[in-house]
């Protein structure tokens, strides 16, 4: 995404009676909607800090909790090994701490907050939006986590989905049954999926899978979404 220097700082900041902590990058214009950015499965890395400082340019807020709690990698083996190793009650305590820590920060100026996730963050992106009703809007790109199964019967806040005509992770058949089962249940939300693209392809770092036209794309239809928030 080209960023040259890094608007945020990391922040701690309590979920529960527990500590965590997370990347805050404050709107450029003094404040602006708050948006949580939740991580891909190998951790809290500089791509998920530039896409917070990205919303930050945009005039949001944005958190991006950690939540590998400090642990980071580049190899698929140990990346699908924290992604398993993740306590689903431990991310419910972070993601209401989040969501709590952002909605008090003088830069954020909604009262309700926008999520976003990728890969494994967007499976926790929808997890999020059905546990905590401060959420008012939630974008998936691409998610998947075995052991996270949101509650969609509590989803309340729209949501949009981004997915890969290629991607054996979230494949068009588990897409298909996930725009079914939110049918079914009368929940707002719109599915886009970018024909020949690969998973990942939001991930800038990734020159193998990353994809211009489908990012930017992505980009505009989440961000005119949280601009709707209050």
């Amino acid at each position: 995404m080209g960023r040259i220097l890094s608007m945020g700082k990391m922040i701690d900041f309590a979920g529960n009676g527990k500590s965590y902590s997370g990347y805050l990058a404050q709107s450029s214009t003094g404040s602006g909607p708050g948006v949580i950015v939740i991580q891909e499965w190998w951790g809290l890395v500089g791509h998920i800090k530039d896409v917070a400082d990205r919303f930050a340019e945009a005039g949001f807020t944005a958190l991006a909790p950690d939540f590998y709690h400090g642990e980071l990698t580049d190899e698929p083996d140990e990346a699908g090994s924290l992604m398993m190793a993740l306590q689903v009650p431990d991310a419910e305590k972070l993601i209401n701490g989040a969501v709590e820590a952002l909605c008090s920060d003088p830069a954020c100026s909604t009262n309700k907050v926008g999520v976003v996730g990728f890969c494994m963050g967007g499976q926790l992106s929808m997890y999020a939006a059905c546990i905590n009703s401060r959420i008012g809007a939630c974008v998936n790109y691409y998610g998947i986590h075995p052991n996270v199964q949101p509650d969609f019967a509590a989803l309340q806040a729209p949501m949009l989905g981004f997915f890969a005509e290629h991607d054996e992770y979230a494949s068009p058949t588990a897409v298909a049954e996930l725009d079914r089962q939110l049918s079914q249940l009368g929940k707002e939300h719109s599915f886009t999926t970018y024909p020949g693209r690969q998973h990942a392809f939001f991930n800038s770092d990734r020159p193998e899978v990353f994809d211009q036209e489908a990012a930017d794309d992505s980009w505009q239809k989440m961000v005119d979404l949280f601009h709707k928030l209050s």
